[in-house]
């Protein structure tokens, strides 16, 4: 019982971060919709039974759900929340096929279908340049104080004191940008232009794979050269800098994001890495705590939305039928084909989306169930 009060946090985080982005990922879609003059007939976050609601001046209800994992908008002529056509819609009459999303013009069907994982994108990207420029930027300096002994940066031959200014071409500011590109790429060699005492050197380097656990007990591999730094510094943003700075980290998110995926499905990085629902709520409680008041566990949770936000919109644009992406396929086969796709095609097509996302689900709560901090977490329950 004891740590079930430690830990009451978790599931209201959880419910906070899902609820919060999953408004900002539908509210993309209905904005659009109505800009483009389609009436939405239900907006809702979560799933299944209603738990409360409201109807606006335009008919559509707004309604809280009973499971909060996700949310729909059901636009007019819908027959369901995966906005796949009603069977009357040759019925409708002049009228309501000018409110109609399925009458719309193709490019507008896709820009109501794409604005939902852009309001995740813009989302992320304002409210990143929003604690840049209230907080400054956290970074440190891509300076190596500490060689670690037999690492990858000794092998290289890198020295105490150098300050690295570029990798493979690009130039880096801080110690964070070269450990995320070290991180994600594993062991992939990377030239580096070193500034030191005496003129500038270049090295080329191969990190080392280290199983790297964290807080939760979670293993995951990530590339590590072996240098240290202890120097912390904040950068002070104008309006330009920080949405820059914000695009960057978001950019960063997104390659990064991918660039993982791509390395479990090759098997260069472990599949178990990939979280479920189980793993966001442990996550999002792990955010929550993670501050040393009121005010940096808030702050601490709005870092963690960002980061989710912008994985949500990434997730939901992967060209896979019942997600935001899966549409877009079918509007871009559309276009070239210059009609829209047979119905049985479009079911079929549904059916395998359904299955696929079904499939990942299972296979990432299966995940979270392995991992060691659900058992210490269920036997510390009964203990």
């Amino acid at each position: 019982m004891g740590l079930l009060v430690e830990n009451w946090i978790y599931l209201p985080a959880f419910v906070v971060v899902i609820t919060v982005l999953v408004f900002v990922h539908e509210y993309g879609h209905y904005k659009i919709a109505r800009l483009c003059g389609v009436k939405v007939d239900v907006f809702s976050i979560g799933f299944g039974k209603e738990i409360f609601g409201w109807y606006d001046k335009n008919g559509c209800r707004w309604r809280i759900s009973a499971v909060p994992f996700g949310g729909y908008v059901k636009f007019f002529g819908d027959a369901g929340v995966a906005s796949n056509a009603d069977d009357t819609l040759e019925e409708l009459s002049e009228e309501d096929r000018k409110v109609s999303f399925h009458h719309k013009p193709l490019w507008q069907r896709a820009a109501v279908v794409f604005a939902g994982p852009a309001a995740n994108y813009i989302f992320a990207i304002v409210a990143m340049t929003a604690l840049f420029l209230t907080l400054g930027q956290a970074h440190t300096p891509p300076v190596a104080t500490e060689v670690v002994a037999e690492s990858a940066a000794a092998e290289a031959g890198i020295l105490p004191g150098d300050r690295i200014i570029a990798i493979d071409g690009s130039s880096i500011e801080s110690f964070e940008q070269l450990r995320q590109k070290v991180i994600v790429g594993l062991d992939e060699p990377l030239h580096l232009d070193v500034e030191r005492v005496g003129g500038n050197v270049k090295i080329d380097i191969t990190p080392k794979i280290v199983e790297y656990k964290d807080g939760s007990g979670n293993v995951q591999k990530i590339g590590q050269l072996g240098i240290r730094s202890t120097k912390r510094e904040f950068k002070e943003h104008g309006v330009g800098s920080a949405l820059v700075s914000a695009v960057d980290q978001t950019w960063f998110v997104t390659t990064a994001t991918l660039k993982g995926a791509w390395q479990m499905i090759t098997g260069a990085r472990d599949s178990t890495e990939l979280s479920g629902p189980l793993g966001i709520i442990k996550m999002s409680g792990d955010a929550a705590k993670r501050g040393d008041d009121f005010t940096g566990s808030l702050l601490s949770l709005f870092n963690f939305m960002i980061f989710v936000s912008i994985s949500l919109g990434l997730i939901n644009l992967f060209p896979i039928p019942m997600l935001d992406g899966g549409h877009l396929l079918f509007y871009s086969l559309e276009a070239l084909r210059g009609r829209p796709l047979g119905e049985k095609t479009m079911e079929y097509g549904f059916r395998i989306g359904l299955t696929l996302v079904l499939m990942l689900m299972v296979f990432a709560t299966w995940n979270d169930l392995n991992k060691p901090w659900v058992k210490d977490f269920f036997v510390g329950l009964v203990s």
